[in-house]
């Protein structure tokens, strides 16, 4: 065999030797990007009820430790009551990190969801939640564009 086939045969070697881990972790993700879209879609229920005091206990701990309850309140709930009731709503995308600006390293799902309000008719809703220190997929962040 000449280097070239040598080196070739190895390289393949190599990467069918990485495939079943990045098969895992691709396979790790999906499973973290369903748990996070079903946790970020039951929040923004709560939200949509207008349980603005239940979406703050509701999130992550260090959303909480961000912003009071009051100040939630205070924000969203005009934001959110000038837009109307939630029309449409469906998941645009959905992507796995494990790094976000001014947030300690772990596991993110940034969300962006296509909605539809009353009073609105296209907008963006970004929803990022991270598995948190309880095991469990909670919200850190939320913004509409």
């Amino acid at each position: 065999m000449s280097k070239i086939t040598i080196a070739a045969a190895s390289i393949l070697l190599l990467l069918y030797a990485m495939a079943p881990g990045a098969a895992a972790a691709t396979s790790s993700h999906a499973a973290a990007k369903t748990s996070a879209v079903k946790a970020a879609t039951e929040w923004l229920k709560i939200i949509d009820d207008g349980k603005y005091d239940d979406s703050w206990k509701d999130a992550s701990s260090f959303f909480k430790s961000h912003v009071s309850e009051e100040q939630w309140a205070q924000q969203v709930g005009p934001a959110r009551g000038s837009l109307g009731a939630v029309v449409a709503r469906k998941v645009k995308s959905a992507m796995y990190l494990t790094t976000m600006p001014g947030a300690p390293d772990g596991q993110y799902v940034v969300i962006q969801y296509q909605t539809t309000f009353a009073h609105k008719k296209s907008a963006i809703e970004t929803v990022t939640p991270m598995l948190d220190s309880d095991g469990r997929w909670r919200v850190s962040g939320y913004y509409i564009r």
